[in-house]
């Protein structure tokens, strides 16, 4: 007869117990991940305005890029960072690594998004820039580069959702992130059920949190538009 409340009282006290270790799991994860799509949303743009290049290489190393980093397992890539790389000679601790795959990874997505974004913008958009003195840098910077990012907005919002989420990943080469954290506390006291249950309802309760925030920015700049 007392065998279930026993129970339930030690499941209740594992995760009570692994709490506070889970939360600073899940604030390094959003820490990582702000990061790398700060980073990737740069390299992307960057990668977009090359492919409007015309001529020379970038396009193509562009699109290559792209390809290969799309079309590949992000677990992979982070593998190959992590053990690969040091084969060559360069070697990076499990948070550059972690986060170099997740920069190139979601870049390559992101680069897709910005160069959608870019022709998104009426070809009108470019003369009137021209029109009135800019120079084709100028255009860019100014007037056709924040006209794309707003119309790429909730595609690079829906990027850095997958980019939580997948930054799971990296628990795989010793990040310590949320998923490190419950997998650690896990193989310890041996309450998978409860623990991954925990990291799961953080990882929807983060989701959730950010899906808000976009949502209210796209809103705000939608306003301002």
């Amino acid at each position: 007869m007392t065998a279930g409340p026993t129970a339930y009282s030690f499941a209740w006290s594992a995760v009570w117990r692994g709490l506070p270790y889970l939360l600073q799991g899940a604030a390094f994860t959003v820490f990582v991940s702000a990061l790398a799509m700060v980073v990737a949303v740069a390299l992307g743009l960057v990668l977009a305005a090359l492919t409007e290049v015309r001529g020379g290489l970038a396009r193509p190393l562009v699109r290559a890029y792209v390809e290969v980093f799309r079309n590949t397992p992000l677990l992979i890539q982070i593998f190959i960072v992590y053990f690969g790389l040091p084969q060559l000679g360069w070697r990076l601790s499990p948070f550059l690594s972690g986060l170099s795959a997740l920069v190139l990874y979601a870049a390559a997505y992101n680069a897709e998004i910005f160069r959608a974004g870019l022709e998104a913008v009426p070809r009108g958009q470019h003369e009137a820039a021209r029109s009135i003195g800019l120079s084709e840098l100028g255009a860019l910077r100014f007037v056709i580069v924040p006209q794309a990012i707003r119309i790429a907005f909730p595609a690079l919002g829906n990027n850095l959702v997958s980019l939580v989420k997948n930054s799971s990943l990296v628990s795989t080469i010793g990040m310590v992130e949320l998923m490190f954290v419950a997998n650690d506390i896990a193989f310890n006291n041996f309450r998978t059920f409860e623990i991954y249950g925990a990291a799961a309802l953080l990882y929807v309760l983060l989701v959730l949190a950010l899906t808000r925030a976009l949502h209210l920015a796209e809103r705000r700049m939608a306003r301002a538009r």
